[in-house]
């Protein structure tokens, strides 16, 4: 689930500008949410170290989420075999 702040039922209230913004993103992942949005003016830190892994049992299923994942970010460990995980 994704939703832009004009989207929102207060989308009146928000500047043209923030109209697109991601008000509420949802990922749901089995039994787990991550759950994101897109900082407002004057709460946005410049993100440091912050890296997302999931443990996914199908190669197939794993490689499948890393790509949808990926797409439009910028990936640091392209998902391979490791000594920890056959991807």
């Amino acid at each position: 689930m994704m939703m832009t702040h004009k989207e929102a039922p207060s989308a009146e209230n928000v500047s043209p500008e923030w109209q697109d913004k991601i008000m509420h993103a949802c990922l749901e992942l089995d039994d787990r949410l991550l759950m994101g949005s897109d900082c407002p003016p004057g709460y946005f830190e410049t993100p440091q170290g912050f890296y997302v892994q999931i443990s996914i049992p199908e190669i197939a299923e794993a490689e499948r989420l890393f790509h949808a994942l990926a797409e439009n970010g910028k990936v640091k460990m392209a998902i391979a075999q490791t000594f920890w995980s056959s991807r």
